[in-house]
C-alpha cells in the first residue's frame, strides 16, 4: 500500500514524528465523544427507565386494552375474558379508606387483589392474600406505622352514600351520605418491589367483592363504574403470533376501547403523554451540550494543526520540491486528521462506556426510588455515532491547515515561518463585517427579545433572545481574531512592569495572533456558557423564589375534614392546635377561620374570606409585607379574587351573616391567594363561625421542610382526630431542588466544554515551546534564567486563560441576565443576580489551569540546553 499510495507513508511518518503534539488534540477529541457516547448511553437508560416505571404497575401483563374517554365497564371486562387466548383480565381500580389504630390515622390507597398474580405488582412478603369484606393487606411500612401485625384488627372509616337523594329547600336534589366505621382484619403484608405505587405511597389490598363493595357504596344509585384501562394475560405470554392474534380479537369485542396494544407500547404512549410527544427531550438536552464541547474540541484541533503545519513548513517545502503534488499533501494531512478522529474516537467511546458502567455500579449505593440496570446496552448508535462525529468533527477542523499546507510554495517556505496565513486581506475585511453585523445584530435582536418577553408575547420574545444571543456569539467567535489578541496585549502592558519575564509573555501572546485567538476562543466559549448559566439561573431564581412566596404563602396548613351545614369547615378541636404549637420544627402558628361569605348591596353574591390577627398572618406568611395594611375595618382583597368575583373597582365591602353585616374598607394587595383577609373582630360582626378551623404554621429556619410536615402528621395522628395536613413548603422546596439539580447538571456539562478548552492552552503553549526552541536558547545565552523562562510560560499560560475567560464571564452575564428575562419577565420584574462565589471560581479555575498547563512545556523548554537549542533546524 505504501508503495502505491506514498501520502500514507508520509502520513504514518509525520504522525510518528509528532506524536507528543497531536496527543492533547486527541485528547480533547476523546473526551466530547465521550461526551456524546455517554450522552446516548444515559438517555437509553433513562428512557427504558421511565418505560419500566410506568409499566410496572401492570406487572407481567401481556396486553392493556385502553379508553381516554374511561367509559369501559364491567361488562368490558368479562368480554375480554371470553375472549380466546386469554388467560386472564382485570379492569384497574383503586379507592381509599381512612385506617386508625393506637391513636394514629392514615389514609390508605386501595386496589382489589388480582385475578392472576402477573397482574399484579404487589408481592405478598407475610400471610395471606384478603378475603371477603372483612380483611385487608397492608404495606409493611403503613403496617409498622400504625403497629400492626398479620391477624390484628384496624379500625377503619369511609363514605357511603344514601340510598335515596335528599330535597333541599329550593327544590334542587342530591345525593348525602354518612361515615360507616367498620373492623378490618390485617391477613397480610405486601411489597411493591418495582415501585409501581410509589407516587401513591403505597397500596393496600382488599379482595374484589370488598372493592366492588366499596365502590358501589361511594356511586349514586344507578351509576356504574368506568374503568380506563384492562390489563390481560394471554395463554402463550410472549409470543407475538399468540399476541397479535389475540389485540385483533379484543378490538372485535371491545368496540368502547380507544387502543390495544402491549404494556411496552401503552407505556410508550404514556410516557409521550406526560412528555407533550417529546420522548427525546432529554437527549436533545445534552446532546447540545456535547455539541459545544466537539465545537470547542473542534478549535483545539484546528489550532493544533495549524501550527503543526506551520512547523512542517521546511518539510513541506522539500517534498513539493522533489515531486509532491498539491492533492498528496492536502491528503496527508486530511488523513492524519481521519487517523486521528478515528483512534481518539474509539478510546472516547470506550471511556463514555466505561463512566456510564462505572455509575450504574456505584447507584446501588444511593436510595434513587427506581431501579436501574446493572450493565450497559451496547448498540449500534451507541458506538457508531460517536465515532462518525468525532472523524467528522476532526476532519472539518483540519481543512482549512490542509488547504494552507497545499499553498506552500517549494521554494517560499524553504525558511522557518509561523502558522500560515489562512486568509488574504479581502478575506479578513469580509470576515470582519460579518463578525460586526453578527455581533451587533445579534445583541440587537436579543434586546428585542427581552422586550417581547415582558408583554404578552412572552413565547416570541424567547424564541428572538435564544436566536438573536446565538448570532452574536457566533459573531464574536468569527471576530475575537481581531480584537482578542489586542485585549490580551493591553493586559499585558499592566503586567510590564512585574519584570521581563512578564513583558515577554506578553508579547509571545502577540506572536501568532491567529493561534492566541483560537486558543483563548475556545476557552471563551466554555466560559461564557457556564456563566451564562449560572448568571441566569441565579437571576431566574430571585424572580421564581418570588413567584413561589406568592404561590405558597404558607409553609404548612392543618385543616378539619368536616363540614358544616353552609359548606364550610368545622373548627379544629383544642388538641389538634395544642399538638400542632408543640412540634418544635415550625417557627410559627396561626389560627385561622375560613368560610364563605355573603356580600350585600345591588347584586348578592359570595366571597371566599380568611380571618387572622394581623400580627399572627406576617409571622407566617412568605410575604408579610403583603399584610402590612391589614387592621380592624378593612379587607385586604387580592386583585384576583376582586375579578373572580366581581368585586372590582369597590371602595367597600359589606359581609352579611347570621349575626348581623359588617361594612369594610377595600385594600388590594398583590397577594395570589383565593380569600380576601379581614380581622377576627370583624369577622364577629357578621357571623357566629369565628372558631379556627385551619392552622397556618412556618417552617423553623434550617428545618427540613418535609421533616416538619412529617412532625406535624405524627403530632396530630396522635390526638384521635381526622385532619388534613397540607405542607406546601415540600413543593416549594421540591421546585428549588430541582433548579438547583438542573443547574448543578447543565454546570456539569459545561464544565467538560472548559476542560477541553484548558488543555487547547497546554497544547498551545506546548507547540509554542517547540516553535521557538532557538530563540528560547538565545534568552537563555544572554542571560534569561531557567527561573525567568519558567515564569514567562506561566505568565503567557495564565494571560491567555484569564483573558478567555474574563472576556468568557462577561459575555456570560449579559447572555444569562438577557434569557432569565425574557423567559421570566412575565412571571415579575428579573434583576441581573451577579453570582460573584461562581464567576470567582470559574476565573480561578481558568488561571491555576492557565498555570498547570505551562509546567510540563516550560520543563521541556529548561531542559534544552542553550548551544544544542540554538544548533537545532
Amino acid at each position: 500500500m505504501s508503495a502505491s499510495f506514498p501520502t500514507a507513508r508520509l502520513t504514518w511518518a509525520q504522525m510518528r514524528r509528532s506524536t507528543g503534539r497531536l496527543a492533547a488534540a486527541g485528547v480533547a477529541i476523546a473526551i466530547g465523544t465521550a461526551f456524546v457516547a455517554a450522552t446516548l448511553l444515559v438517555g437509553n437508560i433513562i428512557t427504558s427507565t421511565t418505560y419500566d416505571q410506568v409499566s410496572a404497575r401492570y406487572a407481567e401483563s401481556d396486553l392493556v386494552v385502553s379508553d381516554e374517554a374511561t367509559t369501559l365497564t364491567q361488562d368490558d371486562v368479562e368480554a375480554v375474558r371470553a375472549t380466546e387466548g386469554v388467560a386472564a383480565a382485570d379492569g384497574t381500580l383503586s379507592t381509599y379508606v381512612e385506617l386508625n389504630h393506637g391513636g394514629r390515622t392514615i389514609y390508605q390507597s386501595i386496589v382489589p387483589q388480582a385475578s392472576d398474580p402477573r397482574l399484579s405488582p404487589l408481592v405478598l412478603t407475610d400471610g395471606a392474600w384478603p378475603e371477603g369484606t372483612g380483611s385487608i393487606a397492608l404495606p409493611a411500612d403503613v403496617a409498622e406505622r400504625l403497629g400492626l401485625g398479620v391477624g390484628d384488627t384496624v379500625s377503619s372509616s369511609r363514605w357511603v352514600l344514601d340510598d335515596e337523594p335528599t330535597v333541599a329547600d329550593d327544590g334542587t336534589s342530591y345525593y348525602d351520605g354518612r361515615e360507616v366505621n367498620e373492623k378490618l382484619t390485617v391477613s397480610g403484608l405486601v411489597d411493591d418491589p418495582r415501585q409501581a405505587f410509589a407516587l401513591a405511597g403505597g397500596m393496600g389490598v382488599v379482595s374484589p367483592e370488598a372493592m366492588d363493595q366499596w365502590l358501589a357504596d361511594d356511586r349514586e344509585p344507578g351509576q356504574t363504574e368506568a374503568l380506563q384501562e384492562i390489563v390481560v394475560a394471554l395463554d402463550q405470554p410472549g409470543d407475538p403470533t399468540a399476541i397479535e392474534a389475540v389485540r385483533d380479537a379484543l378490538t372485535t369485542a371491545v368496540p368502547a376501547a380507544t387502543e390495544v396494544m402491549t404494556t411496552q407500547e401503552y407505556a410508550e404512549e404514556v410516557v409521550a403523554g406526560l412528555t407533550g410527544g417529546q420522548n427525546i427531550i432529554f437527549l436533545v438536552f445534552v446532546l447540545g451540550f456535547a455539541a459545544v464541547s466537539l465545537v470547542v474540541a473542534g478549535l483545539v484541533i484546528a489550532n493544533t494543526f495549524q501550527v503543526l503545519v506551520a512547523q512542517r513548513s521546511r518539510t513541506l517545502a522539500l517534498l513539493r520540491a522533489i515531486g509532491a503534488n498539491t492533492g498528496q499533501v492536502y491528503r496527508s494531512v486530511l488523513l492524519e486528521a481521519a487517523i486521528l478522529g478515528a483512534v481518539a474516537s474509539v478510546a472516547g467511546v470506550l471511556l463514555g462506556s466505561l463512566l456510564v458502567q462505572g455509575g450504574l455500579l456505584l447507584v446501588p449505593a444511593f436510595d434513587l426510588g427506581v431501579q436501574l440496570p446493572a450493565t450497559i446496552t451496547v448498540s449500534a448508535p451507541v458506538v457508531l455515532l460517536p465515532l462518525a462525529v468525532g472523524v467528522l468533527v476532526t476532519l472539518a477542523a483540519a481543512l482549512a491547515p490542509a488547504r494552507a499546507a497545499s499553498r506552500v510554495a517549494p521554494l517560499a517556505a524553504l525558511r522557518p515561518a509561523d502558522a500560515p496565513t489562512l486568509r488574504g486581506a479581502g478575506a479578513g475585511r469580509a470576515r470582519a463585517v460579518l463578525a460586526g453585523l453578527a455581533t451587533f445584530g445579534g445583541l440587537a435582536v436579543m434586546a428585542g427579545g427581552v422586550y417581547l418577553g415582558m408583554t404578552d408575547k412572552a413565547d416570541v420574545g424567547v424564541l428572538a433572545a435564544v436566536a438573536g444571543g446565538c448570532v452574536s456569539l457566533v459573531g464574536v467567535v468569527l471576530g475575537a481574531v481581531f480584537w482578542l489578541p489586542k485585549v490580551a496585549a493591553r493586559i499585558g502592558r499592566l503586567l510590564g512592569p512585574a519584570g521581563p519575564a512578564a513583558r515577554l509573555a506578553a508579547a509571545n501572546t502577540q506572536r501568532n495572533p491567529r493561534r492566541t485567538a483560537a486558543t483563548a476562543t475556545a476557552l471563551l466559549i466554555g466560559v461564557t456558557l457556564v456563566s451564562m448559566m449560572t448568571t441566569g439561573a441565579a437571576s431566574a431564581r430571585l424572580a421564581m423564589d418570588e413567584e413561589l412566596d406568592a404561590q405558597y404563602p404558607v409553609d404548612l396548613e392543618v385543616s378539619a375534614t368536616s363540614y358544616d351545614a353552609e359548606g364550610n369547615l368545622v373548627a379544629l378541636p383544642g388538641s389538634v392546635t395544642d399538638a400542632v404549637r408543640d412540634v418544635g420544627d415550625l417557627r410559627a402558628v396561626a389560627e385561622v377561620t375560613t368560610l364563605t361569605a355573603a356580600v350585600g348591596g345591588d347584586v348578592e353574591s359570595f366571597v371566599p374570606v380568611t380571618a387572622a390577627a394581623p400580627e399572627d398572618l406576617r409571622g407566617v406568611l412568605s410575604t408579610p409585607d403583603d399584610v402590612a395594611s391589614l387592621e380592624r375595618g378593612t379587607l385586604l382583597l387580592p386583585d384576583r379574587v376582586a375579578e373572580d368575583y366581581g368585586l372590582e373597582g369597590r371602595d367597600t365591602v359589606t359581609l352579611t351573616g347570621p349575626a348581623g353585616e359588617v361594612t369594610l374598607d377595600v385594600v388590594g394587595t398583590d397577594l395570589r391567594t383565593s380569600s380576601a383577609y379581614l380581622t377576627p373582630n370583624d369577622l364577629a360582626g357578621f357571623t357566629r363561625e369565628v372558631n379556627a378551623n385551619t392552622l397556618w404554621g412556618s417552617v423553623a429556619e434550617g428545618s427540613d421542610p418535609a421533616d416538619a410536615v412529617a412532625a406535624v402528621q405524627d403530632a396530630v395522628s396522635v390526638t384521635g382526630e381526622a385532619v388534613d395536613v397540607t405542607g406546601a413548603a415540600v413543593e416549594r422546596e421540591a421546585y428549588q431542588e430541582v433548579i438547583d439539580v438542573i443547574l448543578g447538571i447543565v454546570v456539569g456539562l459545561l464544565a467538560v466544554a472548559v476542560i477541553i478548552a484548558l488543555i487547547g492552552v497546554a497544547n498551545t503553549l506546548s507547540l509554542s515551546v517547540v516553535e521557538r526552541t532557538r530563540e528560547n536558547a538565545m534568552l537563555r545565552a544572554i542571560g534569561l534564567s531557567t527561573a525567568q523562562l519558567r515564569a514567562t510560560l506561566a505568565i503567557e499560560g495564565m494571560l491567555i486563560a484569564g483573558v478567555g475567560a474574563l472576556l468568557g464571564i462577561l459575555l456570560g452575564l449579559v447572555y444569562g441576565w438577557a434569557g432569565a428575562a425574557s423567559a421570566l419577565s412575565g412571571v415579575g420584574t428579573v434583576p441581573l443576580a451577579v453570582p460573584w462565589a461562581e464567576i470567582a471560581t470559574v476565573l480561578g479555575v481558568a488561571l491555576v489551569a492557565g498555570l498547570v498547563a505551562s509546567v510540563v512545556p516550560a520543563r521541556a523548554a529548561v531542559r534544552t540546553h542553550p548551544v544544542a537549542a540554538l544548533a537545532a533546524e
